[in-house]
């Protein structure tokens, strides 16, 4: 009889590199809210894998830069934590951008690591050939890494090649989570994100990431229908503006757009009503920060 592995691997880098998009294309689901901004990804997400006698739990990570205020000092930390008590660490780099101070920071904390460190050349769709070698050889020549995978998260190039070589680093294990869950995270977090994701899709550079949401409640109607409550929390009565919108045209674009992605994960109708409240400088206030769930854990 086969013996089971299973493991914890975090995937670290710069914010933008395309960690979010890998993580969804791992469970095959989206759970992780993909933007092109930056600093999108504001917890530890974990995306569970699974396959008959392995399961890998990655951990998506917010990405690694200089903090601006409360909010930008826990996601840096969040994403140093994923790093302690894992079996592997993907360092995650994108192919159409030369190294820079972002990843000589991250690279000077993978040096200290015991666990192999592989280096996870992203966006190879959007590079020639020619110009991928010397990436690689300017990034191996900082630390040695375990392999070197080019991949494209997004069209899923080389993909099968970096399962299987995390398969093979896994020890023997347990099963951590059920065959069919893909994401320790519930179901009003995925929702809560989903609802974000389309705030920083939709506005664009008028609203930063001064965004929270909240989900108030979630119930079954007479008519079986599941109705949803949320809240959108800006920090300035301008962007409470833009997000409703003229008549109020932007938040219902918002919120038919979240609607479906949150119908799609559920595999239900769901009707989503939608807030949006102003509460000034959250991002700086760690009361603030606690009730939109950006806390540390304690044990």
């Amino acid at each position: 009889m086969t013996e089971h592995k299973s493991g914890f691997v975090a995937i670290v880098g710069r914010p933008n590199v395309g960690k979010s998009t890998l993580l969804n294309r791992v469970v095959g689901e989206k759970i992780a809210i993909m933007s092109d901004k930056a600093q999108t990804t504001r917890n530890k997400i974990q995306g569970v894998y699974t396959t008959k006698d392995t399961q890998i739990v990655f951990i998506d990570t917010p990405g690694i830069h200089k903090p601006q205020h409360r909010l930008g000092d826990y996601m840096v930390n969040e994403a140093y934590d994923a790093l302690q008590e894992v079996e592997a660490v993907l360092f995650m780099v994108s192919a159409d951008e030369k190294r820079g101070k972002g990843d000589n920071l991250i690279i000077e904390r993978l040096q200290k690591l015991s666990v192999p460190v592989y280096l996870v050349v992203n966006k190879i769709d959007k590079t020639h050939p020619d110009d991928l070698l010397p990436v690689i050889q300017d990034y191996s020549e900082q630390m040695p890494f375990k392999e070197v995978v080019p991949v494209s998260a997004t069209q899923g190039n080389n993909f099968e090649t970096l399962t299987q070589l995390l398969e093979e680093q896994m020890p023997e294990g347990p099963q951590y989570f059920p065959e069919e869950q893909i994401t320790d995270h519930p179901e009003y977090f995925i929702v809560a994100e989903f609802i974000r994701e389309k705030v920083l899709l939709l506005t664009r550079e008028e609203i930063p990431h001064s965004v929270a949401v909240i989900v108030d409640s979630v119930s079954r109607d007479e008519n079986d229908k599941i109705h949803i409550q949320a809240t959108i929390f800006v920090e300035r009565d301008s962007q409470k503006g833009i997000i409703i919108g003229k008549s109020g045209q932007m938040l219902k674009h918002i919120g038919t757009k979240a609607r479906q992605d949150i119908e799609k994960m559920l595999g239900d109708k769901v009707y989503l009503e939608l807030w949006v409240k102003v509460q000034k400088d959250w991002r700086d206030k760690q009361q603030s920060l606690n009730n939109f769930g950006y806390k540390k854990e304690t044990l």
